[in-house]
């Protein structure tokens, strides 16, 4: 597993590194972000405070741990987050992204994520999961430019915002073991069902 928790990496384009307290502007621009947030579990920031207070459960939180992948996303040259990437250590690995609206349509989740993906591996873990809303196609998109294949659906009910959702969970498995599929959220969720052609 990942020893050091979030180490700073570069891409051809990107920086990614660790969210820091200079950055609650720029946490309230990407998470304030109506369109951004629309398929995100929290509800959009509104103020400097509700950013702060995201920074210290969302990012800080995280640091505080012996391991883990919590990056900002930042454009080399300006070094300002314009979106996040994260892996989970723990089972089932979930992996997840967003980015701000000015930013969609470049590539950068994909190259963010590639760069992810590599460094876990790298470190052992044996496989990441993914979900996203079915309203939510462009994810699944990118889900499958990093190499995830579909595994399941589930019905999940969601808080805060109080609603119904279907999820597509997507898998890479990372250490050659290519038929395991993880069933955390198959066994967790009693509606749940294999949809065909995705």
């Amino acid at each position: 597993m990942i020893q050091e928790n979030t180490p700073r990496m570069e891409t051809e384009r990107l920086i990614l590194r660790r969210f820091a307290e200079d950055d609650i502007p720029a946490i309230l621009d990407v998470f304030g972000d109506v369109e951004a947030n629309r398929f995100l579990p929290w509800f959009p920031l509104k103020s400097l405070d509700e950013a702060a207070a995201f920074y210290r459960e969302r990012f800080a939180a995280v640091y505080a741990r012996p391991s883990g992948c919590m990056y900002a996303i930042c454009l080399k040259g300006e070094d300002v987050p314009i979106g996040y990437i994260h892996a989970d250590a723990d089972s089932p690995h979930d992996f997840g992204y967003a980015l701000a609206t000015p930013y969609w349509h470049r590539g950068i989740t994909t190259e963010a994520g590639r760069a992810v993906i590599e460094r876990v591996r790298a470190a052992g873990w044996p496989f990441l999961t993914a979900t996203h809303d079915v309203n939510n196609p462009r994810s699944g998109a990118v889900m499958r430019k990093l190499g995830m294949r579909y595994a399941y659906s589930y019905r999940e009910h969601w808080m805060p915002k109080d609603i119904s959702v279907v999820y597509r969970m997507y898998q890479i498995n990372l250490d050659g073991q290519d038929g395991r599929v993880d069933r955390t959220y198959w066994e967790r969720f009693p509606e749940h069902f294999v949809e065909e052609g995705i």
